[in-house]
């Protein structure tokens, strides 16, 4: 009689037990369905080309394909907030950049999501450098000389941005602040119309981004006078950075990083954070994003991109109280 009670009791045990383990196998296993990577900008820019070569070469790492979807709209902020309120089991990304990942939160009067509190880090892509450039018909060769210039003919130089709030506008706010100048800003709907009044001078310069500038730059038809980042970018390794000219601790640049819903589970993100990290080490990634201006952090941790866009937000908010400049 007591051995039958031993046996059922052993069986229920059983049973009940198989499930729970079966359960915490299926919680482990990750991912499970195919991964969405948020871009929150239209298709065929730069950045979307940059997040579909990762896609790309994600599913031989992680066993399910990366889809690439555009949700463009409000400078980024669309795809974010979409991001922001997605389940966070790790199948949601963004590929986001420097607006809705720091500046947007300051330069919108209204945003539904904190680019700091609504997402957990995964990785930090890279950086596109900025670039100091000027018309050749302007009489300075390097940042002391456009300064002293613009200190001695005060009102006179303007420079193009390609909107109100754009990184190319608030470099050249920041410029002032840091340069003592008084260099006019003269917004254009986009980079396109921004660089063809500067190169029939039409403006005096512009802080754009080196991928967009570095052909007129060979060409002879633009100068460059400083990179706007802390270290010297590889497509022009022989012009020195505004930094270094004078300007210490300038630096603006368009960074590139992905990040999760907040609330991802840790060991997911790292599982992320690994694979991402072999696709930007591969030799065929790492050639294209070079050939394309990007520099590659020195930290590719996530804690490392947590601590950048906290940062960069505390940063950019106060360059974008000192430009005015407000978007609803």
């Amino acid at each position: 009689m007591k051995r039958s009670t031993f046996l059922l009791a052993a069986c229920a045990t059983l049973f009940t037990t198989v499930p729970a383990v079966t359960i915490v196998h299926a919680a482990d296993a990750f991912p499970t369905k195919p991964l969405m990577l948020v871009v929150p900008f239209p298709p065929g820019g730069p950045t979307d080309a940059m997040a579909r070569t990762l896609a790309a070469e994600m599913k031989d790492r992680l066993g399910q394909p990366m889809i690439v979807e555009n949700r463009a709209g409000a400078g980024g902020n669309i795809g974010a907030e979409y991001v922001a309120r997605a389940e966070a089991d790790g199948h949601t990304l963004m590929f986001g950049t420097s607006g809705p990942l720091a500046i947007n939160a300051s330069l919108y009067r209204k945003i539904n999501y904190d680019p700091v509190k609504s997402f957990a880090p995964v990785i930090q892509v890279g950086y596109l450098p900025n670039i100091l450039v000027v018309n050749p018909a302007l009489p300075v060769k390097n940042v002391p000389e456009l300064v002293a210039y613009a200190k001695a003919n005060p009102g006179k130089l303007s420079y193009a941005s390609s909107g109100n709030g754009a990184s190319s506008h608030l470099a050249g706010v920041l410029f002032n602040s840091v340069a003592g100048t008084d260099l006019q800003h003269i917004p254009y709907k986009g980079t396109g119309p921004a660089l063809n009044d500067l190169l029939g001078n039409q403006v005096s310069m512009t802080f754009t981004d080196i991928l967009t500038a570095l052909p007129y730059v060979k060409a002879g038809k633009l100068r460059a006078l400083g990179v706007a980042t802390l270290a010297r970018s590889q497509a022009l390794p022989n012009v020195p950075t505004i930094s270094e000219q004078g300007y210490k601790g300038y630096d603006v640049s368009v960074f590139f990083g992905i990040v999760a819903p907040a609330g991802t589970p840790p060991d997911r993100v790292a599982k992320l954070n690994r694979a991402f990290a072999e696709v930007l080490n591969s030799p065929k990634v790492k050639q294209m994003f070079a050939s394309q201006g990007l520099e590659a952090p020195t930290d590719t941790s996530p804690q490392k991109l947590g601590q950048f866009i906290a940062t960069e937000s505390v940063k950019w908010k106060d360059v974008v109280q000192k430009s005015g400049a407000q978007l609803d």
